[in-house]
């Protein structure tokens, strides 16, 4: 089915809130309106079994008349759908705290999301969940994000490096220019959500590849510390840190595929997702924080590393 684009005009004076909310309720496509409409159509049947899940563990669960027991009733029934359709093993990880917490995984394919949300909603009840979700798959998920944010899961898009060289734009073109505006006031409400999801005791996951690779590290010559690494997580820290009062540690996750994997949700294929050793905020401010920095890329390194170190080596880079 074919998405409204946006105009001229719409581009150079919408905010990144108001593109989102014209996403989520009125059928737009950024990508579609960039000239990506193969991207989009790439994730629709993703965006369909989504759909028919959330049409299932919400429509079929009470009571409807209070929306906290529903919410906590859909949760339960989707974790047990989760179980069988999903599987993946997840001893380790850390229940219910009033901390703040930011988990970094390695990102093989989309089927570690939905043992994600499986791991988080049994071992972590209702905490606030957010997610930075590359626009092709958000667009997918975006006609649910109401009904999304009752199980209480926060999506918001971001546009990667991988998918805005994907999408291919002319750097003298208008459409370059409105995408690029775009899409750093995506990564500008993204930060903004971070420090509210972790204030509130939330859980923010985070793929530092910014792309599926199954591999930590891009490729030896980042692991050899010859070509520069993604600062993915160490912006992430200096903007939460930024807040002296912000306590919330930063946990590296292993995702261990199943053999014979693809790269979409591999159903009743088995995951493994292994909890590395967290980074506290402390450590993270004495270690690794430096004045006016950018970035830091002593901390994403050694964020990888720790990784690496629960995955097999084969799987380093």
């Amino acid at each position: 089915m074919s998405k409204k684009v946006f105009t001229s005009e719409q581009l150079e004076t919408l905010s990144a809130e108001e593109i989102i909310d014209k996403i989520q309720h009125e059928g737009y496509s950024l990508l579609s309106t960039l000239g990506a409409e193969k991207l989009r159509r790439e994730m629709v049947p993703v965006g369909k079994v989504c759909n028919a899940a959330i049409n299932y563990v919400l429509g079929t669960t009470g009571p409807k008349d209070d929306p906290a027991k529903h919410s906590n009733a859909a949760r339960v029934k989707l974790v047990k759908k989760l179980r069988k359709l999903t599987p993946g093993d997840y001893a380790g990880f850390p229940k219910d705290s009033k901390k703040g917490l930011v988990v970094g995984f390695n990102h093989p394919s989309l089927g570690e999301i939905a043992r994600i949300l499986m791991m988080k909603m049994d071992m972590m009840g209702d905490k606030p969940m957010f997610f930075p979700v590359n626009l092709p798959w958000y667009e997918a998920l975006a006609p649910d994000y109401d009904r999304i944010l009752k199980l209480g899961i926060i999506i918001t898009p971001t546009i990667t490096p991988s998918t805005w060289a994907k999408i291919g734009l002319s750097k003298d073109s208008e459409l370059y220019e409105a995408g690029s505006r775009i899409k750093r006031e995506f990564r500008d409400l993204y930060t903004r959500l971070s420090r509210e999801t972790v204030r509130d005791g939330g859980v923010i996951f985070v793929a530092p590849s910014a792309t599926r690779q199954t591999t930590v590290f891009k490729n030896k010559a980042v692991f050899d510390k010859k070509e520069p690494i993604i600062p993915t997580m160490s912006v992430l820290a200096i903007d939460l840190f930024s807040d002296p009062k912000m306590d919330c540690d930063f946990l590296p996750m292993a995702i261990l595929p199943p053999e014979g994997y693809g790269k979409s949700l591999n159903f009743f294929k088995r995951y493994t997702l292994i909890p590395g050793e967290a980074f506290t905020a402390s450590e993270i401010r004495k270690k690794y924080l430096k004045k006016n920095a950018d970035k830091l890329p002593e901390f994403d390194w050694d964020f990888h590393k720790r990784i690496a170190d629960k995955l097999p080596k084969n799987m380093l880079f």
